[in-house]
């Protein structure tokens, strides 16, 4: 029963692991989003106000999946719920 516990907060380690690469995923969509930002503010001198109003409302949508990610992982590193789960199934506790 031991050994079905242990691979139940293995997975959920590994799945942690995921959640965490989203901000990996996350600086490189950003620096995308700036690069993209400051070639058109490059092109269109003019325009810069708008662009930049779009460029900042792009980064902070793109910021949220990285908080969503750092939550998610601590949400299964600290209060697991399917071990908590797994542990009453089994009758353990």
């Amino acid at each position: 029963m031991i050994e079905h516990l242990a691979s139940v907060i293995v997975a959920g380690q590994i799945a942690a692991a995921i959640a965490v690469f989203t901000a990996t995923f996350v600086a490189v969509g950003q620096g995308n989003i700036v690069a993209k930002a400051l070639e058109s503010i490059a092109r269109q001198p003019e325009a810069r106000g708008a662009i930049s109003t779009t460029m900042f409302i792009g980064l902070a949508m793109s910021e949220t999946s990285g908080i969503y990610g750092l939550v998610i992982s601590m949400i299964l590193l600290f209060a697991n719920p399917l071990v908590e789960r797994f542990i009453q199934l089994a009758g353990l506790g």
